[in-house]
């Protein structure tokens, strides 16, 4: 399992395979506002776990494994941000969601998710929702 830290690390490698095809250190560092050190110490545990390959100085790689739960932990992310704004939360999303994710069980994420998209499916639930809200103003 991995720790907070290295969830973002893996997280934001796999942003940026999505539209690079090469992930550099100094691409994480700039985006995480880290110390290059940092981010390869990350990257050595990231590997040591099988999520990435990587030897100093060299590419970057996700395996597999790594796609597989970078695509989570991406959608993990983008969940929680339609949540808050399905909640009509008056907060940075983004901010928010980043200090959630880390620190929810795997079953509330999933019931999360099965909120979302019963209020997605069934619209007039939402509208009585944001009538609700708007009338506690």
């Amino acid at each position: 399992m991995l720790t907070p830290s290295l969830e973002d690390y893996l997280e934001e490698i796999y942003r940026f395979s999505l539209s690079l095809d090469t992930v550099r250190v100094t691409d994480i560092s700039k985006r995480l506002q880290v110390a290059l050190p940092s981010v390869t110490k990350a990257l050595y545990k990231l590997r040591d776990e099988s999520y990435i390959k990587y030897e100093r100085y060299g590419e970057i790689k996700l395996t597999d494994q790594g796609k597989e739960f970078g695509y989570y932990l991406v959608t993990r992310n983008q969940l929680l941000q339609e949540f808050l704004a399905l909640i009509c939360s008056k907060c940075n999303f983004a901010a928010e969601a980043e200090a959630m994710e880390h620190y929810l069980s795997t079953a509330t994420i999933d019931a999360i998710k099965t909120l979302v998209e019963f209020m997605k499916d069934n619209p007039f639930w939402q509208q009585a929702f944001n009538d609700f809200m708007n009338s506690e103003e």
